[in-house]
C-alpha cells in the first residue's frame, strides 16, 4: 500500500474522530443546561436564560422536590420496585415466547406469531383496556397495574426471536435433546447464556420503560403513597404552577417558586440512575439490537 492510501486512510480516520468528537459534545450540551439550571437560581433563569455554568448559584429547585424527603422516597422506592420486578418477569416471558417461536418444531408456531403481529397493527382501545384492568382484574390501587400491562411487547418478542434464531443452530438443540435435556433445560443452560447481548437489549428497554412510565399511575393509582416517581414530580410541578396561578390571580399566597429551577432539577433526579446503569449494558445493547433487527 502506497503512502498516499495511507495518508487518506489517516485523514478519513481523524475526520471521524472529529466528527465523533463534536458530535459527542453536543450530545452533552443539553444535559450539562439542565444540570446547570437545577443549581442556579429562578430569578437569574427568568432575567438571563438557562447558561452551561451557573451565574448564581442556588439549591432551591432541590428544596423544593425534597421539602417532604418521605414522599419523594416512597415514590422512589415504588418506581424501583415496578422496574425492578417488571424487567426481571418481562425478561423471562419475552425470552420463553422467543425461544418457543423459534422451535421450528413448535406445531402452533405460525398461529402464535400471527397474533402477536396482529396486535401490533391493531390494538383493542383505551376504553377496553382500561375496563379489564379496573374490572375484571380488579387492580386499581395494586402496584401489579403498574406491572403487568409492560411485560409483554410485541416488539421485543420479535426482537429476541430473531436474536435467537440467528444465534442458537439447530444442531444445538437438537444435540441437547439427544443427550436428554428437556425444552426447559435447554432454554435455561444453553439457549439464555449465548443471548446475553439480546437479554441486555430487552432489559435496557423494559428498564427504560418502567422508570419512566407515569401514564398508569395516572389511570389505575389513586393512593398518593403508590405514586411513581415520575407521576409523583409531575404532580409537584403541577401543583407549584397551580399556587403560582392563584397567587398571580390576587389570592395572598406565597408565589415564590422556584418554578424553572424545579423542572430541571426534577429531571435530573429522575434521569440520574438511568445514567448509571446505560453503561454497563451498552456493549451488549448494540450487538443485540443490531443482529436482531436484521434477522427481523
Amino acid at each position: 500500500m502506497g503512502s498516499s492510501a495511507l495518508s487518506a486512510r489517516s485523514s478519513i480516520k481523524w475526520t471521524a474522530y472529529i466528527f465523533i468528537t463534536v458530535a459527542s459534545i453536543l450530545c452533552l450540551v443539553p444535559f450539562l443546561l439542565v444540570l446547570s439550571g437545577s443549581l442556579t437560581a429562578n430569578d437569574s433563569i427568568v432575567s438571563e436564560g438557562y447558561n452551561l455554568l451557573p451565574g448564581d448559584w442556588s439549591l432551591e429547585g432541590y428544596r423544593t422536590i425534597f421539602h417532604n424527603p418521605d414522599k419523594v422516597l416512597r415514590a422512589y422506592g415504588v418506581t424501583g420496585l415496578t422496574t425492578l420486578t417488571g424487567t426481571l418477569l418481562g425478561m423471562f416471558m419475552i425470552t420463553m415466547t422467543g425461544y418457543v417461536l423459534q422451535r421450528k418444531d413448535f406445531k402452533y408456531r405460525n398461529a402464535v406469531s400471527f397474533f402477536i403481529y396482529f396486535t401490533t397493527l391493531f390494538g383493542g382501545g383505551l376504553v377496553p383496556w382500561y375496563i379489564l384492568v379496573t374490572k375484571y382484574l380488579r387492580l386499581t390501587d395494586s402496584l401489579w397495574a403498574l406491572i403487568l400491562p409492560g411485560l409483554l411487547s410485541p416488539f421485543l418478542i420479535i426482537l429476541m426471536r430473531s436474536f435467537m434464531s440467528s444465534m442458537i443452530p439447530d444442531e444445538v438443540i437438537e444435540s441437547a435433546k439427544i443427550d436428554g435435556a428437556g425444552d426447559f433445560l435447554i432454554y435455561w443452560r444453553i439457549t439464555l447464556p449465548i443471548s446475553l447481548p439480546g437479554l441486555a437489549t430487552i432489559g435496557l428497554f423494559l428498564t427504560l420503560h418502567y422508570w419512566n412510565d407515569w401514564y398508569l399511575s395516572s389511570l389505575f393509582i389513586n393512593n398518593p403513597d403508590k405514586y411513581q416517581l415520575q407521576y409523583y414530580l409531575y404532580n409537584v410541578i403541577n401543583n407549584a404552577k397551580a399556587i403560582q396561578d392563584l397567587a398571580i390571580s390576587g389570592v395572598t399566597l406565597n408565589a415564590n417558586l422556584p418554578m424553572e429551577t424545579t423542572k430541571m432539577a426534577m429531571s435530573i433526579i429522575a434521569v440520574g440512575p438511568i445514567l448509571f446503569l446505560y453503561p454497563f449494558v451498552q456493549r451488549y445493547f448494540v450487538k443485540g439490537l443490531t443482529i436482531g433487527a436484521v434477522k427481523g
